[in-house]
């Protein structure tokens, strides 16, 4: 994509956000009181932007600001790295979370009835991110790293459509089973999660609550098969059992 095709498409790719709910939110809480240049609504579209073009690092995020149609966008001629640091230093979270809430409701209203039943699929997943362990020494994760873990749930709508509805954060060191209980709650929906979110007592609650899930399994899982169900030639599905799942002492049952 050249440049052109991205800052004319790039006003629309925006246009979702509700840029006079976050203007009163930003106002309410003085968040840009004193603010000269860098507004947190530029601040937003910056970083939105530097998403889309999988910038790294912030000298790189600033050099975008060196276009004229983009500085147009943001209301600003140009910023330093050191500008970039402090304004994230001092945005609060609360109003980006929002900003990401209000986003997802939109979603789900346009979806609506439009979405088969697929809208009942939730994919659940984490990933780390790695931070100076001088600068965020309350993230300690090793000896010489910091980190934070961003838990995941995305909606399976359709092949085209996968989108964002929860999102946690936790230190790195943070096991995924903690966030199990924030991110499987909708009783009739199935959830797909991997094996760090193996937790035998809470599959059990879910199977008595009418939650469904799909996990794959630890390398170490004991099993037991109790009856093989026959599968379709045609069918992609590899086998379909039902087993007994861990051992005497600490299982599914």
């Amino acid at each position: 994509m050249d440049k052109n095709t991205l800052f004319s498409s790039f006003g629309k790719w925006v246009a979702p956000i509700n840029i006079m709910k976050l203007q009163q939110r930003i106002d309410e809480t003085d968040q840009d009181k004193y603010v000269k240049k860098l507004t947190t609504k530029a601040y937003l579209l910056l970083f939105l932007h530097a998403q889309l073009q999988q910038r790294e690092g912030l000298r790189a995020i600033a050099d975008d600001v060196l276009s004229k149609k983009f500085q147009q966008e943001l209301g600003l001629s140009s910023i330093s790295p050191a500008q970039l640091s402090r304004k994230n230093n001092r945005v609060e979270p609360a109003l980006l979370e929002e900003v990401f809430v209000d986003l997802v409701q939109q979603i789900q209203r346009v979806s609506g009835k439009a979405c088969s039943l697929r809208k009942h699929i939730k994919i659940i997943d984490s990933t780390t991110i790695g931070l100076c362990l001088q600068k965020y020494k309350w993230a300690t994760f090793r000896e010489t790293k910091a980190g934070i873990k961003i838990h995941l749930r995305l909606v399976f709508a359709s092949q085209e459509d996968v989108y964002p509805e929860k999102i946690s954060l936790t230190c790195a060191k943070s096991n995924d089973r903690t966030q199990m209980e924030s991110l499987i709650d909708e009783i009739g929906a199935m959830y797909v999660f991997d094996r760090g979110y193996v937790d035998y007592e809470k599959f059990d609650e879910y199977t008595d609550q009418g939650i469904f899930f799909a996990s794959r399994l630890k390398d170490n899982a004991e099993t037991r098969h109790l009856y093989t169900f026959k599968v379709p030639p045609e069918s992609s599905v590899l086998s379909d059992s039902m087993i007994l799942l861990g051992t005497p002492q600490k299982r599914v049952d």
